[in-house]
């Protein structure tokens, strides 16, 4: 029997996933008191309204949202998205560089970085001192062929400077990114496949996504 593992936190309204951004607003559209109003007796419906940034909840970026000409989520391959055979470097780094992946097979796979920092999603602490990808291990995963790149912390790259190497570097050669993860602790080390599929906007290069594995 094959075992999902969900990796998405919850959105829920107002909640702030990255400090000075924006959280959503999810409310009706159309309640189901106003529905009564439209509808025979008995028959009630609710359509949901959504008003939120991109950078929501777990997203995933594809090169569009760092390259004006890159791919956004309309032309990224399906495939790029979907059973991505995964594994999962654990860690306690803070800065977490290129000796950590330098043991492991990361060719044509989704490296998951668990670093547990997601205990502290939704409050102040998951914004300050948070793990990060060093200049130094993109490179590495860019030059050893990793696919897509994923961690469970408030941003790959070190929000201490106005840089952004590792964003630049992965999705530069079309290495996409999966950030705000969650229960990545809970992965056996093998036998894992990764998937994240956001909707197909144009005009978009990162958007919230059902993140989660398939292992077994």
């Amino acid at each position: 029997m094959k075992r999902l593992y969900d990796l998405s936190h919850t959105i829920e309204d107002g909640m702030i996933t990255y400090k000075g951004l924006p959280g959503p607003i999810v409310c009706d559209f159309l309640s189901r008191e106003d529905s009564k109003k439209i509808y025979e007796e008995g028959t009630t419906f609710q359509i949901g309204k959504i008003e939120l940034i991109t950078n929501t909840g777990t997203y995933i970026d594809v090169p569009f949202h760092r390259y004006e000409n890159g791919k956004d989520m309309n032309d990224m391959e399906l495939e790029r998205f979907v059973s991505i055979p995964a594994i999962v470097i654990r860690t306690n780094e803070t800065s977490i560089g290129p000796e950590v992946f330098s043991k492991h097979d990361v060719k044509d796979k989704a490296v998951l970085v668990n670093t547990n920092w997601s205990r502290h999603w939704r409050t102040d602490k998951y914004f300050e001192g948070h793990p990060s990808l060093t200049k130094e291990a993109a490179e590495y995963l860019k030059a050893n062929g990793a696919k897509l790149v994923g961690i469970d912390s408030h941003n790959i790259d070190d929000t201490r400077a106005k840089s952004r190497p590792v964003h630049t570097i992965l999705l530069g050669a079309e290495i996409l990114i999966v950030e705000h993860l969650c229960n990545l602790e809970n992965l056996p080390n093998t036998d894992l496949l990764f998937t994240a599929v956001p909707p197909k906007f144009k005009g978009v290069g990162t958007f919230p996504v059902r993140a989660f594995a398939t292992a077994g």
